[in-house]
This record gives structure tokens, sequence and C-alpha cells, in this order.
């Protein structure tokens, strides 16, 4: 909230028409800032909603499989790399966990064995992982009607918005698999 209240001030306080290096940007849509932000925040209101109920929606079978790009990865260490450099561990319970609004599962507590134990936390991370990244495919959206400072700004409020939420459950999902491998062996 902070955040969209800073861009909003900084956004108000700024001319729509930049001039550099002599030119003026050009947006496919030229629409005045505040306009623009109007735009910007019910367009992302709408995406994340639009992605957070569709990943909600996709059954806990298409969760469970690894592919190339969500497989967790030797160097991640089981998790202790986002401990390490991010202290992950120490922030993690001050962000919100939005898993139940369209009918998902929370990821504050490990589920019950009867509602699929640690395979099911696993797939709720990976739903989480995938929901935040592919709010992030909105971005390229953004630049159609704002000048090239409100996009970065946008860019900024993507990335500290989601980055976050991904790390944390990237960071859940690790952990528990190197659990569930020194279990195995």
């Amino acid at each position: 909230m902070a955040t969209t209240v800073a861009i909003a001030m900084i956004t108000f306080l700024t001319a729509h028409t930049v001039v550099v290096v002599g030119q003026t940007t050009q947006v496919l849509f030229d629409v005045s800032f505040r306009v623009a932000l109007v735009i910007d925040v019910v367009a992302w209101i709408m995406f994340g909603a639009l992605v957070g109920w569709r990943q909600a929606r996709l059954p806990v079978g298409r969760l469970q499989g690894e592919g190339w790009f969500s497989r967790i990865r030797a160097w991640e260490l089981g998790g202790r790399i986002y401990r390490k450099v991010t202290y992950v561990h120490r922030w993690k319970d001050m962000i919100p966990d939005a898993g139940t609004w369209f009918g998902g599962l929370s990821k504050r507590r490990l589920p019950s064995s009867s509602d699929g134990g640690m395979a099911r936390f696993i797939a709720e991370c990976q739903r989480a992982e995938r929901t935040h990244l592919g709010q992030l495919l909105a971005l390229p959206l953004f630049v159609l009607w704002n000048p090239w400072h409100l996009f970065a700004w946008n860019v900024v409020f993507a990335l500290v918005g989601n980055i976050p939420c991904w790390l944390i459950a990237r960071f859940n999902r690790a952990r528990i698999c190197g659990i569930l491998a020194r279990r195995s062996v």
C-alpha cells in the first residue's frame, strides 16, 4: 500500500511528456498521468486476480511434476542459499498468504496428512511460484500507455510485489524437497 501511494505521489508530481536528449517519449495510447495511474491500478488488480484465480483452478495433479524451469536445482542447497543470501526465514511471516483467496490451501502451516501432507504443500508452493511469476508477464502491456518513467515504476512495483512472494514459495518448496530427499536416502 505504501509503495502504491509513493508511486502515485511521484507520478502526480511528474510531467507527462518527457524530453530525453531533445526528443519526447512516445506511447501507443497518449493519456494523462492520472488516467495512466488509474489504468495501472485497475490493470494490476485485474491481472493479479485473473492469474490467481486461474492458478487456483489448476488441479493439484498438474502441480506435482517438476519441469525444466521449476525443478529445484542443486545450487539451491535445499533452500539454504535463500536463507543465507536473503534472510527469507526472518521476514517471510510478515508477508500475507493469499493462497486461500480463490479456494486454495494456506501455506502458513503444513497440511495434515488427510489434506495431502508434504506433497500437497510442495504443490501449493509451486502454485504460488507460478502465480507470482505469471503476474510479471503483464509488464509488457504497461508500455502501451505509460511513458518510460511511469513504466519503470510499474516494473519496480511488479518486482517488489511479486519477487518476495515467489522467493518465500521457492524457499519453502526447496526446503521441504530437501527434507524429503534426506528421508528417502
